[in-house]
């Protein structure tokens, strides 16, 4: 159940916008009372070939290091704003805030570093 929720969350992130790990999980654990940053990052390393895995980042608005080169190049194909060198990001322009549920992520509280 939550990986179907990760997924399902992960997928609703539209072009040019992304989520948090840390978010993300924010976001599953009120629909199924579990979830942590790694937790969701374990569900993306899994099956994240299902929905649109470049959309999730971490804290910082970097991709996760083993497919930031292939992020960044989807990212930039849609024109998603970055930041920075290396680059990340822009989560200032780029946060995803479209889930209807009302949760913002605490600081130490499901985001990750």
């Amino acid at each position: 159940m939550f990986a179907e929720c990760v997924l399902d969350l992960a997928a609703q992130v539209p072009p040019r916008h992304v989520s948090t790990y840390g978010r993300l999980a924010v976001h599953a654990r009120l629909r199924t009372g579990r979830g942590s940053a790694r937790m969701v990052g374990r569900v993306m390393a899994e099956r994240g070939d299902e929905v649109p895995w470049w959309r999730i980042v971490t804290a910082s608005g970097a991709p996760a290091d083993r497919v930031a080169a292939r992020a960044l190049e989807r990212l930039r194909a849609e024109g998603t704003p970055l930041v920075g060198d290396p680059p990340r990001v822009d989560l200032a322009l780029a946060l995803f805030t479209g889930w209807d549920d009302g949760a913002a992520a605490e600081p130490g509280r499901g985001e990750d570093a």
